[in-house]
């Protein structure tokens, strides 16, 4: 028998995730840390992206990820930031796997009085509520989450239907938003 159609809707964490990097590239980064919390499926995709542009560019260091199991949140960013800059004290930008994470190191970098993006650049993920609200506004990936949603409930009315899905793997792609933390 043939084997089942895969059907899924989203778009690439792994592309998304080189793009920030490249951005951070761009910008004049040249020591770039990730950090990841949760570390599911799209964070290690994010990881995967991160590990492709810098190597690419010839700046991999493996020693720049660091990685959390624990639930991705503000108090989190703020230990990892700490972390990073205690202990590679040259990391000139930081690509965040998600952006709650990322505004939690804003915070930190306020209170010890490091200049984003003068001293250190930092960038998120998921362009969350609050994230062009912070000092500086944060650099993100804007991700459709509604979008998927609403997509992936039209493939499933459809599939339940027995009618055909046109396009079963739908990629609705994302958009680097540049802010000011870059």
């Amino acid at each position: 028998p043939a084997p089942a159609p895969v059907y899924s809707v989203g778009f690439s964490q792994t592309d998304a995730g080189a793009a920030i990097t490249r951005h951070l590239l761009d910008r004049g980064c040249r020591r770039i840390a990730f950090c990841g919390a949760q570390l599911d499926a799209r964070v290690l995709q994010r990881l995967a992206g991160y590990r492709q542009a810098l190597q690419a560019a010839g700046l991999y260091d493996p020693e720049l990820e660091i990685l959390n199991p624990e639930r991705s949140s503000l108090a989190l960013g703020s230990l990892l930031f700490e972390q990073v800059v205690r202990t590679q004290p040259a990391v000139d930008g930081i690509f965040f796997c998600n952006d709650d994470i990322a505004q939690g190191a804003l915070l930190a970098a306020t209170r010890l009085g490091l200049q984003v993006p003068g001293q250190i650049a930092i960038a998120g993920f998921n362009d969350l509520p609050g994230s062009d609200q912070m000092v500086p506004p944060l650099t993100t990936i804007r991700t459709p989450r509604s979008a998927v949603g609403e997509q992936a409930a039209i493939m499933l009315l459809q599939l339940i239907r027995g009618q055909t899905v046109p396009q079963p793997r739908l990629d609705l792609g994302y958009t680097l938003v540049q802010r000011q933390s870059s």
